[in-house]
């Protein structure tokens, strides 16, 4: 299990969790434990480079993805690339992952998906 956050910098469990999770500045991804397993710059086409955020995502291995939200175009992306993704609005990586450990998380959905 590999787990994926987009986020605003790169201090570990302490990052910012990012508010638009194509834009984020950096994916910081954990094991199922929680432990840092590496951050990486996000080199997607909405940063500049190449590729969506879901594909980047799923190239370093990510079968899970904690955000704020996304679109329903990058969920329907995540779910080709059986990648499941839970929302909430906590502000740093050790928060949302400790509300998805403690399964607090909702399963993102066509209902919950940004419309903008």
């Amino acid at each position: 299990m590999k787990i994926v956050i987009p986020t605003d910098d790169r201090n570990g469990l302490n990052s910012a969790v990012a508010e638009h999770f194509g834009r984020s500045e950096t994916y910081t991804f954990l094991n199922g434990e929680g432990k840092v397993l590496e951050i990486i710059d996000n080199s997607s086409e909405h940063r500049g480079g190449q590729g969506l955020p879901p594909e980047l995502m799923k190239k370093h291995g990510a079968n899970i993805l904690l955000c704020q939200g996304l679109g329903s175009r990058a969920l329907g992306i995540c779910n080709e690339l059986g990648i499941d993704v839970y929302i909430h609005q906590a502000q740093t990586v050790k928060d949302i992952y400790a509300l998805w450990k403690n399964n607090k998380l909702k399963p993102a959905s066509e209902e919950n998906a940004c419309q903008h």
